[in-house]
């Protein structure tokens, strides 16, 4: 009896603490902090002074408690997070502008934004976009983009082929089937896969947030396997798994369109499943463009008593006596300013950070290399950017996405392109990435009046252009500039075979190299996605391993190093770093939340404030909790359910166990026992027992 207490007592008390851990400590986001979105700001000037306001001593903060490195949307998303804690925080940007991939630059009067192309998962109450409008407060819009969001273009003259995705719950498979009616099977195998892909994908994100011990334990005792066949999707590769499915190679292709710079044949399933479902409820793209995020969500860090400075290169991360990190070298001109705070979270990189900013006796320790060789580099890229004087209309240009590729085996052309020499690639580009920014934004023709631009992409050595790597910004030589206009001249032309009408409107290009998003972006190695997304990185094992702690106390990294590449990867990336430095997990709160909004509503500029749920059931459940207050923090919602949840969960386990050890009937008794039979000296009946035969 006293052991059944002590574990049902034992048992409440766990269950008490996770649910205090889970819901009750105070959380950094509400339905209070949204307000109506804001008219879009235009006017420059007022955006500079948000975007670009640059480092110096006046006007770093007092009383840090966390120096952000990098203002990229991993590292603006774990600040925001931070400050709506009540942290202290400064970010901290080497280029002259705020923002990251998501920054975007003028020229000639034309806006190209750099890395925000367009991004899924916003549809209404999904977990990004409440996220969105918590680190901005409600002001980010998005405008929905049309459901025939990607074009896929294979093959060249005669022989091309065009195929199109759309966006929608069940339109997206619908389409796939009718483009290609013979291979319904494993068009629908791929569906399935995606579902279990997005359904299950916050197990591996689990991985990062539960302690390392636990995680290891479910992976390697195999209990992760039984649960979901998730784990086994992350470390399956695209081609051997589409070769089993199916031989029409467009319909492969299709499965794995949105290339990062890997060969299917060495990506992982699960990933390349999850991109693609990631706009299975829409594309969007902000509107006023990709700036908008860094410009709202630094609003939001400096509400909070947080600063976001620019011009701000950090040459290394200061340590104490006992190597902890304790703030960061800036350099200012010809001095160096050392900021102290008792965090250093870096968003410049898994590599920059481990290969750059640490001192070197810190370097060749083992377990950061050990750290630092759980990922490799990703490859790099080339953008072409072109300005028209022209509208939309006048280009005959849309808001869908162009994928071009010369053939249908993306690891045949992929292991051709990439093994060419440096002489060779300009002129053999094999697949490239078309976007209309100014087509996608319905404010860009109210912001830039009669001009459009246009951004191509494709992937490419690094080493064909490190010749150059000493060089300086806009003073790299004839050659250079002679060797990257090649790539320029063809990605160009095989765009206008599309859009014949840009030629004649062009007014402005100009081709970012790796070397340029080295130098803007400290992109290691000019690779925009950071790590390769291969089979080695998404294997359990290692994410459960590569998380936002480092061996060096006190120092995190958020961003694309964290889970996965793109904007979602990101900003999941700064959720979780978030939530690991806080030791407050975010998503909690953030699915809460979502469970709060159900069948309420976002349009702020019409809701009553702050927001209740349409729901009746919802509502009445709210004003039992809290009969004067319809706005609590939204894990109220639900107190009395999870209470009676963990009770009864607790005194199940505690039950259940004291039937395994002490209820269930056993093999042994005391009552089979007996006094010693004398020995048996016999050899005859021994043999009798011992030596029977049939």
């Amino acid at each position: 009896m006293k052991l059944l207490l002590f574990l049902v007592s034992g048992s409440l008390a766990c269950a008490g603490g996770t649910y205090w851990y889970l819901f009750l400590k105070p959380s950094p986001f509400s339905l209070e902090s949204l307000r109506p979105t804001e008219p879009l700001e235009v006017d420059q000037k007022k955006r500079n002074k948000v975007l670009k306001k640059g480092f110096s001593r006046e006007r770093i903060p007092e009383n840090l408690d966390a120096i952000i490195i990098g203002s990229g949307l991993g590292g603006l998303t774990t600040a925001a997070c931070m400050a709506k804690k009540g942290k202290r925080v400064l970010v901290l940007e080497q280029h002259d502008n705020a923002g990251g991939c998501c920054h975007t630059f003028m020229e000639k009067g034309f806006e190209f934004d750099v890395g925000l192309h367009y991004v899924g998962q916003l549809h209404e109450n999904s977990l990004m976009r409440i996220a969105f409008d918590q680190i901005t407060e409600g002001q980010l819009e998005f405008v929905t983009l049309p459901q025939h969001f990607d074009t896929v273009h294979i093959g060249l003259g005669e022989e091309h082929r065009e195929y199109s995705y759309y966006s929608g719950k069940t339109e997206m498979e619908a389409n796939m089937k009718k483009q290609f009616p013979d291979d319904t099977k494993a068009v629908e195998e791929f569906f399935r896969v995606m579902k279990v892909s997005a359904r299950k994908s916050h197990y591996l994100g689990l991985l990062k947030l539960i302690p390392r011990w636990l995680a290891l334990f479910f992976l390697k005792s195999g209990i992760a396997d039984r649960c979901s066949s998730v784990f086994r999707l992350a470390t399956t590769g695209v081609t051997t798994w589409a070769d089993q499915l199916t031989n029409n190679k467009d319909l492969q292709l299709m499965f794995n369109y949105l290339f990062i710079g890997d060969r299917p044949r060495d990506c992982s399933l699960f990933m390349n499943a999850l991109l693609i479902h990631h706009y299975k409820r829409g594309a969007y793209y902000p509107r006023g463009g990709a700036s908008e995020i860094p410009y709202h969500i630094s609003n939001t860090i400096r509400k909070y008593g947080g600063e976001v400075l620019v011009r701000a290169p950090v040459t290394r991360i200061l340590l104490d006596k006992d190597g902890a990190a304790c703030g960061v070298a800036v350099r200012k001109g010809q001095e160096v300013v050392e900021v102290k705070a008792p965090i250093v979270i870096s968003n410049c990189g898994l590599f920059n950070t481990f290969k750059y900013l640490l001192p070197p006796q810190i370097q060749m320790k083992h377990d950061i290399q050990t750290r630092a060789q759980m990922m490799k580099p990703g490859k790099a890229c080339v953008l072409l950017f072109c300005g028209f004087d022209a509208t939309a209309e006048e280009l005959d240009i849309t808001p869908t996405t162009l994928w071009l590729f010369k053939e249908n085996d993306i690891d045949k052309s992929m292991d051709k392109f990439f093994a060419m020499s440096k002489d060779e690639a300009p002129d053999n580009v094999p697949m490239v990435f078309i976007t209309f920014p100014s087509a996608k934004d319905t404010s860009s023709q109210i912001r830039h009046p009669g001009k459009s631009c246009m951004t191509v992409l494709t992937m490419v050595n690094y080493e064909w252009f490190e010749e150059w790597k000493d060089s300086t910004v806009r003073k790299r030589g004839d050659d250079y500039t002679e060797y990257k206009n090649r790539f320029a001249d063809h990605l160009f032309n095989w765009a206008s075979e599309h859009f014949p009408k840009i030629k004649d409107k062009v007014v402005y290009q100009e081709i970012a190299t790796p070397l340029s998003n080295k130098h803007y972006l400290k992109a290691f190695r000019g690779a925009p996605y950071s790590g390769e997304h291969t089979l080695e990185r998404f294997d359990p094992v290692l994410m459960a391993k590569n998380r936002c702690d480092t061996p060096v106390k006190n120092l995190y990294i958020t961003g694309q190093d964290v889970f996965s590449c793109g904007i979602a990867g990101a900003l999941h990336g700064g959720l979780i770093c978030a939530s690991t430095v806080l030791g407050h997990l975010l998503y909690v709160d953030l699915f809460m939340m979502k469970i709060k909004l159900k069948g309420g509503t976002r349009d702020y500029s019409n809701a009553t404030w702050p927001i209740t749920p349409k729901s009746p059931h919802l509502r009445g459940l709210m004003t039992s909790m809290h009969p004067n207050d319809h706005t609590t923090d939204s894990r109220g919602l639900t107190l009395i359910m999870w209470l009676l949840i963990f009770v009864a969960w607790s005194l199940a386990c505690a039950g259940g166990t004291y039937w395994y050890l002490f209820g269930k009937p056993s093999l042994f008794s005391l009552k089979l026992l007996w006094p010693n039979d004398p020995l048996e000296l016999d050899q005859e009946k021994r043999t009798k027992l011992l030596k029977k035969g049939e």
